[in-house]
């Protein structure tokens, strides 16, 4: 399997795994190159302000931060788990009811256990942005663990509580 089709797997898989993303509708464009353009398209149900039919402003959130993670999976030579550390997202302006919202997201920096990725929220035009982000992300953030490691395992219901009914 090639770098490419690997990276447009983990992407498919983030939009379909994710609750979130799917529920939003969340689709990747292009995949590639540390880059990743992401689409929500436009529907109602996302709407924050039903008199205007704006899409709501933590839509746009989630879309530049899933974007991000793609560009970082997409810059990786190797597939690790990654955490948002930090996600600043400047708005500048309101998305135009009835268009979708893409994102833009291009992965440029990686060190040892850091990603830095810069991105941008667009309707019609990325140079004509609704919001511009920057963002950090935690590489191999499961510490090499497998997924699912460090999940506590189900108390026994029949085990003591310690006091505590």
């Amino acid at each position: 399997m090639s770098d490419n089709e690997q990276t447009r797997m983990i992407a498919t898989a983030m939009n379909e795994g994710s609750p979130q993303a799917r529920a939003l509708g969340f689709s990747t464009l292009e995949i590639g190159e540390a880059t990743a353009i992401l689409k929500v398209p436009y529907r109602p149900e996302i709407v924050g302000d039903p008199e205007t039919g704006v899409i709501a402003g933590g839509v746009v959130t989630t879309l530049l931060d899933h974007a991000s993670g793609q560009a970082v999976h997409a810059a990786l030579t190797t597939w690790v788990s990654i955490a948002t550390l930090d996600l600043r997202i400047d708005y500048m302006r309101a998305a135009e009811p009835g268009l979708d919202v893409f994102a833009r997201a291009h992965c440029y920096k990686l060190t040892r256990s850091v990603a830095f990725v810069r991105a941008v929220a667009y309707d019609r035009d990325p140079n004509d942005p609704v919001a511009a982000a920057q963002a950090t992300f935690m590489l191999d953030s499961s510490a090499g663990k497998k997924p699912g490691a460090n999940l506590k395992p189900p108390r026994d219901a029949g085990a003591k509580t310690g006091g505590v009914d």
